[in-house]
């Protein structure tokens, strides 16, 4: 340590705090770029709208178009690192983005702020840790574990992408899970309107934008997919696929049977939602069986006290009353 403070001239309290912001910058930095959302074809329609005001003026040069163009197809700070370490040419980069999107994360920046994240944020927690233990002394007393508590914060540092991603995923899947009854009851009576599979799903996205966003999106890009893929079956696979839930795939299972067999679409749909308004209530009657179980204990802690005070006050103020008398 002492050697290398000669070496720079500089404390090496001020030497990591130096280190701890670089890497502090760059992190906010590299998340700031890939969590700004940016719409492709907003940005051609105002290049189009400024070449032409351009044009008008005479301004507009052909190696001054050619840099225009370059500018619009260069990539982000982070997608050239990650190009760099090849974070996005193997088989865990496609499960990767296969996670992301059922946690609703369908940036095509999204995989690349991830796998970045989990490369520098190690690094990041692990010159924090240093900073905090080895510069600033924290917990003098417990220096003997003090690399102990570095390789968890290193440990931390790499599971949190995944922690995060995670917890998106069972948050949105589980608001899935309960908007999906309703928005198959909207599909039966869509269906018994007299609407296709395409404009039922559109119908359905409308209705449910407010209650169940996730809903509202999944049905709604399923509906766009519909309308322009070869084969109709693999827009419906890919409902499937984008959100991890059974009910879901058996709703897909259903409408794939029902548009290969020829079946009536709101008999198909009405059975569904059958069964799953049985789902439902067998659930909540599960949950009501549960109560005398779940009860027991607050109803000893909070409950009993309180009943016992109540039945013996009285009785025990008397008795402290006639024996203070005598």
């Amino acid at each position: 340590m002492q050697a290398i403070e000669d070496i720079l001239g500089i404390n090496m309290i001020d030497l990591l705090s130096i280190m701890t912001g670089l890497v502090a910058f760059v992190v906010m930095f590299a998340v700031y770029q890939a969590a700004l959302v940016r719409d492709p074809m907003k940005g051609r329609v105002k290049a189009l709208q400024d070449r032409r005001e351009m044009l008008k003026a005479g301004l507009v040069t052909t190696k001054r178009r050619t840099s225009q163009v370059k500018k619009a197809d260069s990539g982000g700070l982070m997608r050239v690192l990650a190009d760099k370490l090849k974070l996005l040419q193997n088989e865990q980069a496609k499960k990767t983005q296969a996670l992301l999107v059922q946690a609703g994360y369908r940036s095509n920046e999204a995989l690349v702020a991830y796998q970045v994240a989990r490369l520098v944020l190690p690094m990041l927690f692990g010159l924090l840790a240093v900073f905090f233990f080895y510069g600033l002394g924290v917990l003098p007393d417990k220096k003997a574990f003090y690399p102990l508590y570095s390789i968890g914060a290193v440990f931390a540092g790499y599971k949190l992408p995944d922690l995060l991603v995670t917890n998106a995923k069972l948050k949105r899947t589980e608001a899935l899970r309960k908007g999906l009854p309703d928005a198959l009851d909207l599909m039966v009576v869509c269906a018994e309107a007299g609407l296709t599979l395409d404009t039922a799903l559109q119908r359905v996205a409308k209705e449910m934008g407010r209650a169940t966003p996730e809903i509202a999106e999944e049905f709604g890009l399923t509906s766009i997919e519909l309308g322009f893929l070869p084969e109709r079956r693999t827009a419906l696979l890919n409902l499937a696929e984008r959100v991890d839930l059974p009910a879901l795939r058996g709703v897909v299972t259903t409408l794939i049977q029902s548009e290969r067999y020829g079946t009536p679409l709101a008999t198909s749909l009405r059975v569904l939602s059958a069964e799953f308004r049985n789902e439902r209530m067998m659930k909540a009657e599960e949950k009501a069986a549960r109560l005398p179980a779940i009860m027991t204990v607050p109803l000893i802690l909070f409950i009993m006290p309180a009943l016992f005070v109540v039945l013996i006050g009285p009785a025990a103020c008397r008795m402290s009353d006639n024996f203070i008398n005598r």
